[in-house]
């Protein structure tokens, strides 16, 4: 059974942006269609540089660390995209997925998946996809997830 047949979902994303897609042929020639596309509202971040104190001693400050904001809304948004695939794939939405992310999502996106959504992970592809054009998206699947030759 090949990992991207008809039907199947696939989604790509980073740590701002999900695109869900569903392939509506076969495994051989797939054509994805958006089904929805979730992106990370925008956030209140601070926009000062990082904050400074005083130090003992004359007129002398030093440089407070700023919190890694970045880091801290990608988790979050992988946190809400998580809680969206649990939601859609226990009410039976999609009976297969594909998940496409750079590694370090697909890592935080696995330890958030419900296991019984996580069982219709079907392949997963370590590669940031997300402003890619579908018809590239596609070849690389095509590519990635063909299946293995078989041994007579």
């Amino acid at each position: 059974m090949a990992a991207l047949e008809q039907g199947t979902w696939v989604v790509i994303a980073d740590g701002e942006k999900a695109l869900f897609v569903e392939n509506i042929t076969d495994a051989e020639d797939p054509n994805l269609v958006v089904v929805s596309v979730e992106e990370q509202e925008a956030q209140d971040r601070p926009t000062d540089r990082a904050g400074r104190r005083s130090d003992p001693g004359p007129n002398q400050k030093s440089a407070v660390e700023e919190s890694d904001w970045k880091s801290h809304a990608k988790s979050l948004f992988v946190q809400d995209l998580a809680n969206l695939l649990n939601r859609k794939g226990l009410k039976g939405k999609f009976s297969r997925l594909v998940l496409v992310a750079s590694p370090h999502v697909l890592g935080l996106l696995r330890r958030r998946l419900h296991s019984e959504v996580l069982a219709k992970v079907v392949a997963e592809v370590d590669k940031t996809l997300t402003n890619h054009p579908l018809h590239k998206v596609e070849q690389v699947l095509k590519q990635r997830l063909r299946p293995a030759p078989r041994l007579a």
